[in-house]
């Protein structure tokens, strides 16, 4: 995903492209579907491997122990441990692109401090609560209200759903309702830690997908919040989104690295499996399918190349991260299908993988605004006005 321009650059993300390949085949390639199997959620031990390995720093800062690299490498890193075990690439996921970037970016010196070195260390991961039961592509309906207390700290009640890594994380990011203000003039977010009083947690989803990655739902009741764990308070909606689009490039990331996976076993598999006396690979029904996989891929990696750019001076462009995010994610489920036809019945077994990369597909195009959601926002940004899905009162 590095500059084509700039050989330098492309030496370098090759490098690291390498070195996290070698990790995921050594470390994870025997243990991810035993994982997924037995829906094990991450090792804690294994997440602070890949701290040790400066995995959940690469895009924050050093002076809290990160390396201050660009977005471009954290996702270059997620991609090929993702190829391999989700779970895995989830950690630097978060950790890059998700809650904690959002800390980074829009909190205070005071909560960096506070917060990063545990993430970068992993020894606390941090996930983002947005979601709600009757609120999840509308996102501005949210009902969860954190209303001023003393001190101007918040007191939070509400439901939150849908949370990845929801009763396995450390600490959250909850978007909230602070004001009477309509849609998301009174939206701001403020951090909760999972052992903080009023907070409990529902019982584990069983996903088709997602598996080793937690999800669960999280009561707040009456939960006080202190006024230095407020990150931003109403009005600033459009800056917490800006960071969303950080994390839509790692979820974008994700299923890039679902496509190419099962094109890679794919393009293995035809040259090896024989049918009529020859590999299938010399016939021409297969050949077509293969080039139609390698196009989507590549098209989906291109968005990827786009979008990610100016990513680290600021939020990246809307118009840019939903078109990769939309194609990548469609392109994941498609190509997965498609691996899955040209293995025949192989493909139907879970000896190949195969099924489990198309489940896990279908999971990455759901999170973090489905596709549908994405062509409204695409064809919102073309036509330059926005488009109100209630019923006119």
């Amino acid at each position: 995903m590095a500059d084509q321009t700039d050989p330098r650059d492309q030496r370098r993300i090759d490098e690291i492209r390498a070195v996290a390949a070698q990790v995921a085949a050594d470390r994870y390639a025997d243990r991810a579907a035993e994982w997924d199997a037995g829906r094990v959620p991450f090792p804690h031990e294994e997440r602070r491997y890949l701290a040790k390995l400066g995995y959940l720093g690469i895009a924050l800062p050093e002076r809290f122990g990160g390396a201050g690299a660009p977005v471009r490498d954290a996702l270059v890193v997620i991609e090929e441990l993702a190829k391999v075990c989700r779970p895995a690439a989830f950690q630097v996921f978060e950790a890059n692109v998700g809650a904690a970037q959002a800390i980074n970016r829009l909190g205070t010196e005071e909560q960096r401090e506070r917060h990063l070195p545990a993430v970068i260390a992993g020894e606390a991961t941090m996930a983002v609560a947005i979601s709600e039961p009757d609120a999840g592509s509308a996102a501005t309906d949210l009902a969860t209200r954190a209303v001023p207390a003393d001190g101007g700290g918040r007191t939070v009640t509400g439901t939150k759903r849908w949370i990845s890594g929801g009763g396995e994380a450390e600490l959250y990011l909850v978007y909230a309702r602070m004001s009477e203000a309509p849609g998301s003039k009174g939206i701001g977010a403020v951090i909760v830690p999972a052992d903080a009083p009023g907070v409990s947690f529902g019982a584990q989803e069983k996903l088709m997908g997602f598996r080793g990655i937690p999800s669960a739902d999280i009561a707040f009741d009456g939960v006080a919040v202190p006024a230095g764990d407020v990150l931003v308070g109403p009005g600033r909606f459009r800056d917490l989104f800006g960071c969303f689009s950080i994390e839509r490039l790692g979820n974008t990331t994700m299923s890039l690295a679902i496509g190419q996976a099962a094109l890679d076993r794919t393009v293995d598999y035809v040259r090896e499996r024989r049918q009529f006396g020859r590999p299938i690979a010399d016939f021409q029904a297969v050949q077509l399918t293969l080039a139609d996989m390698l196009m989507q891929v590549t098209s989906a990696r291109l968005l990827l190349d786009q979008a990610v750019q100016g990513a680290d001076d600021g939020p990246p462009d809307a118009l840019k991260v939903s078109l990769a995010k939309c194609a990548a994610n469609e392109m994941a489920k498609r190509v997965t299908d498609q691996a899955i036809q040209l293995h025949g019945g192989n493909g139907y077994t879970e000896e190949y993988g195969l099924e489990r990369l198309h489940r896990d597909a279908h999971g990455w195009a759901i999170a973090g605004g489905t596709p549908t959601i994405q062509r409204i926002r695409i064809a919102s940004q073309l036509l330059g006005r926005t488009f109100d899905q209630r019923r006119p009162a």
